[in-house]
């Protein structure tokens, strides 16, 4: 059912609604946002990975080298200093963003390089630890890292049969996620529909359950860890309700809120994402002549929006929390388009006793608009107003959500002497 007919007021939340600008450098495959949202990071087919500043006009700060097949994931530490890479090369790095740009050749921005025995379907950095990940495996395991020590690197294979499950299929792990905030549990999507659930302190699945008969393509968990959205092959999207997996004493119950699908045209969803408080959920859809995203209103579970705008088909799909952007990959071209709110134009802002109106009307002269200012108060207040300091230097130690920032203020740094050629870091 159309939401305005049960709603009409929730169609005036904010959601992006308009393809503003399209990036284009290589063929993108993933991209990524940091957490801050200033930063956007872009996996290429050839290996390649390109960072964009946002806060630039989405100018190229960082181009990263180390990879000779596509990336498969791109993750980012809660922090923005390190990125973590994933290839079909079969290698995971660890980059140090600080060490980017800079003149002295032997520093290298690669701390750590991890081979494994096949391509990476996904990996994704511990929300708490910048130094574990795990990572789903080609027809193997799903495994836990931990490379604090560069010189011993310890591997630990998570099992990917479920608890108690009676058919003994061979299942095979597609993705595998931490749970935002601390990292306590490890989500793992399986090829028959099960989401397995291990304890991080000591690698333990804990618990299982079945969610779908086909392969789990994608989990997405919200922010503060109250929802889960899992993108299956069976062209259903659902959306879970989670319990408080901090009180392992209750028996966990994982409640289908909403069920998400095109029933008329029975589309297939490439990858979901949702946006910082769970209100809207945004899925890219499959197939060569659909070039739209779809975005639902997660209460009601109704589709309010379909973006349009792009020429081609869309694969990975972002959203970015602190701009209200989302970013999409194009399947041919490999550009990166992002959406933006459309804010109409306020003429009242530029001063206020600015009126906006709808057509003209006659304007009456006030009495004393033209008469004749003493020049000597007009100095006085001009002095007056010179010595007001502004203090444009200090940054800001609270964002507007109130959050002490000052941890995470990490900046790429950038020379700007050197040419785009000059920016590109060769992994050793």
């Amino acid at each position: 059912m159309n939401l305005s007919l049960q709603d009409p007021f929730s169609v005036a939340k904010e959601y992006p609604d308009t393809l503003n600008q399209t990036l284009q450098y290589g063929h993108s495959v993933v991209i990524q946002f940091n957490n801050k949202g200033d930063y956007l990071a872009s996996g290429l087919s050839d290996g390649t990975i390109v960072i964009y500043d946002l806060t630039s006009n989405g100018s190229i700060i960082a181009i990263l080298n180390g990879h000779i097949r596509p990336i498969s994931s791109i993750s980012w530490s809660s922090c923005g200093r390190y990125l973590l890479s994933s290839s079909q090369d079969w290698y995971v790095i660890l980059w140090d963003l600080q060490k980017v740009n800079q003149e002295e050749e032997t520093i290298t921005p690669v701390i750590r390089k991890i081979k494994f025995d096949g391509p990476i379907w996904s990996s994704m950095l511990n929300p708490q630890e910048p130094f574990e990940f795990v990572a789903s495996l080609f027809e193997d395991d799903p495994v836990y890292v931990n490379m604090k020590d560069a010189d011993e690197i310890k591997i630990h294979k998570l099992g990917t049969t479920p608890l108690n499950e009676g058919d003994m299929g061979k299942h095979v792990t597609l993705v595998v996620i931490f749970t935002p905030g601390g990292g306590e549990f490890i989500f793992s999507g399986t090829s028959k529909g099960w989401i397995n659930i291990f304890r991080t302190k000591d690698l333990k699945m804990v618990h299982s359950f079945k969610i779908a008969n086909s392969n789990i393509k994608t989990l997405m968990i919200l922010m503060n860890g109250r929802k889960l959205a899992v993108n299956s092959s069976d062209r259903i999207i659902r959306q879970i309700n989670l319990p408080d997996l901090a009180n392992e004493n209750e028996e966990w119950e994982f409640e289908v809120e909403h069920k998400y699908q095109d029933v008329v045209n029975k589309l297939q969803w490439n990858t979901v994402s949702f946006n910082h408080n769970a209100e809207f959920l945004v899925a890219s859809t499959f197939g060569q002549s659909l070039q739209d995203l779809y975005v639902w209103e997660t209460s009601l579970g109704s589709l309010i929006k379909i973006l349009e705008g792009s020429p081609e088909e869309l694969i990975d799909v972002k959203w970015n929390y602190y701009r209200c952007m989302i970013g999409s990959t194009g399947l041919d071209s490999g550009a990166v388009y992002l959406w933006l709110i459309k804010f109409p134009q306020k003429w009242s802002a530029l001063a206020p006793d600015f009126v906006e109106i709808e057509e003209n009307i006659e304007y009456e002269e006030k009495e004393d608009e033209f008469d004749i200012i003493d020049e000597d108060l007009l100095i006085k207040k001009r002095l007056e107003e010179e010595d007001l300091s502004v203090d444009i230097t200090t940054p800001e130690t609270v964002d507007a959500r109130g959050f002490d920032v000052t941890l995470t203020l990490f900046v790429i740094p950038v020379n700007y002497y050197r040419n785009l050629e000059d920016k590109s870091v060769v992994a050793n």
